[in-house]
């Protein structure tokens, strides 16, 4: 009598959505921010790609940029929502008014306006992104570290840029997108 082996023996049953769920309950317990946490854990997932590790430098392009920067860009179109941005975007052409620095021309105006409200917005979701991984590493899901000109001192700046290292439990969640 032919027996067929069992294919599946010593498979692990857990699912995917499963591994999510309990990501989402440490998230949550970690940060007062969790859906904004979860999705700079979606993101550093995708940009550390096969490996481990995201950063200092993603490649967009032809183009590097620094981790924090792309994850900031990638999350802009959350600030472009309802009326905050044009809240901002008032507030930097009174500036600018103020200071003689806006141009005649509406087209260059714009322009000039548009760019200082993409900085004024990054400079905040610098720091949105900072609290976010600050979570996530207390949640055990990241570690972070820096490298640059001074690497391994106990000062973040000196031109340094941050690296996000992804745990075995956040790597586990997504098996589609990391290993």
């Amino acid at each position: 009598m032919f027996q067929q082996p069992d294919l599946f023996a010593g498979a692990t049953p857990a699912s995917n959505s499963q591994n999510i769920a309990e990501l989402i309950e440490r998230i949550t317990a970690s940060s007062k921010r969790p859906r904004y946490a979860f999705l700079v854990l979606n993101l550093i997932v995708d940009a550390a790609g096969q490996g481990e590790s995201a950063g200092p430098y993603v490649q967009v392009g032809a183009q590097r940029h620094p981790i924090r920067d792309w994850l900031c860009d990638a999350l802009m179109p959350l600030a472009q929502k309802g009326t905050r941005r044009q809240t901002i975007a008032e507030k930097v052409q009174a500036d600018l008014r103020a200071e003689g620095l806006l141009p005649d021309n509406p087209e260059d105006a714009g322009i000039l306006v548009d760019k200082e409200v993409r900085r004024h917005v990054r400079r905040s979701a610098r720091c949105n992104v900072s609290t976010a991984v600050s979570d996530l590493v207390r949640a055990g899901l990241l570690r972070r570290h820096y490298q640059g000109f001074r690497v391994d001192h106990h000062n973040r700046g000196a031109q340094r840029e941050a690296v996000y290292t992804l745990t075995s439990e956040a790597r586990n969640a997504f098996p589609h997108r990391a290993h």
